[in-house]
């Protein structure tokens, strides 16, 4: 029988690790619960974990029952998931549905160790594109959720190139087993393509500058394989900028630039059009949707689409005005800011 070889766990330099995967305590917070209080009171996301938003708005609404049927269409790191669940008090059922395949496996063993078994929740690998296929095999729900933030682990994880603030592949893909990542679709794209991207996904004011000198950089044949070839191009195309807050207004411009290019990569406004259309099909008569959305592009979407379908009375009722998380809540949980939710109830 050979020896077993302890390996030691990596050591950083300094007192604070700089690395995603150097944070071993945040990464394991289970093992270190304490660790991970102490991070979320100071208003940050311990890495590889997610926190989740306006739990209490959604319970409030949804109003889930013992006996309910629910879906969650974005399952992510199951916080929500969970919280419906305890709602159940042991009887009903909710379905989790996850598109990324290296965080579903994670959640879904996250899950059961909290003491929720098949009997109670069963975790599906989809598009929620596709909640049509998922209620003709489980049936129709009480209560819908629909969460359509990127998940903490996604961003936080370098691997994924989700961030301009780590270096990483340029990829930006919710499941990186399918399609192209941005990095070859940017090389596809036209200037003109490439600006109008920038400008329907994040209301981007430099969009017509960012498109020219990134599509001259790919042409000329330098790479943009990385996050942060990316993000040098941006900072150089705004070098006009002679504000005292140059650094600032460079970084949440390259954070709308890193989110044109995510909902482009995943084809996010088309599924949400697709998921919109289906919605009220896989509803029982009285169920109850909430969706929380994360930027202008989602949220008119979603408002369109509750207002009209109010109209021709397939809702009783909708959301009149967005409900936004709680001054605690963003404190507590940066993330949080951005976030809108709105709701609906299927006709009877």
């Amino acid at each position: 029988m050979s020896e077993q070889i302890h390996k030691r766990r990596k050591r950083y330099k300094g007192t604070h690790p700089r690395s995603f995967d150097e944070k071993y305590k945040e990464l394991n917070p289970e093992m270190y619960p304490e660790t991970i209080e102490k991070v979320i009171s100071k208003g940050s996301t311990p890495a590889g974990m997610h926190i989740s938003i306006m739990v209490d708005e959604i319970l409030e609404f949804l109003d889930i029952q013992p006996g309910q049927i629910g879906l969650d269409c974005t399952l992510g790191y199951g916080g929500h998931t969970s919280k419906m669940l305890e709602k159940l008090e042991g009887q009903g059922h909710v379905y989790g549905l996850d598109i990324d395949p290296i965080e579903i496996e994670k959640t879904t063993q996250r899950i059961r160790n909290k003491g929720f078994d098949e009997n109670i929740f069963t975790s599906i690998l989809t598009n929620f594109r596709n909640i049509d296929e998922v209620s003709e095999k489980y049936g129709k729900f009480d209560f819908v959720l629909a969460d359509l933030g990127v998940s903490s682990m996604q961003i936080d994880n370098p691997e994924r190139g989700f961030s301009y603030k780590k270096e990483g592949p340029l990829d930006l893909r919710l499941n990186p087993k399918m399609g192209k990542p941005a990095s070859e679709i940017l090389k596809e794209l036209s200037k003109e393509e490439l600006e109008n991207i920038l400008e329907e996904n994040s209301d981007e004011p430099y969009a017509d500058l960012l498109a020219k000198n990134i599509y001259s950089f790919i042409r000329s044949g330098m790479e943009v394989e990385t996050t942060g070839q990316l993000y040098k191009i941006i900072d150089k195309t705004l070098n006009f900028i002679e504000d005292k807050n140059r650094k600032d207004l460079v970084n949440k411009t390259a954070a709308r630039v890193f989110q044109a290019l995510r909902i482009e990569v995943n084809q996010e406004f088309e599924v949400l059009y697709e998921f919109m259309e289906k919605l009220p099909e896989i509803l029982k008569p009285g169920g109850r949707v909430a969706i929380l959305t994360f930027h202008s592009g989602e949220d008119r979407i979603v408002k369109k689409a509750f207002k009209e379908m109010k109209n021709s009375g397939v809702y009783e009722d909708v959301c009149r005005n967005v409900i936004r998380p709680t001054k605690e809540e963003c404190h507590r949980n940066s993330r949080a800011k951005s976030t809108k939710m709105r709701w609906a109830i299927k006709a009877k």
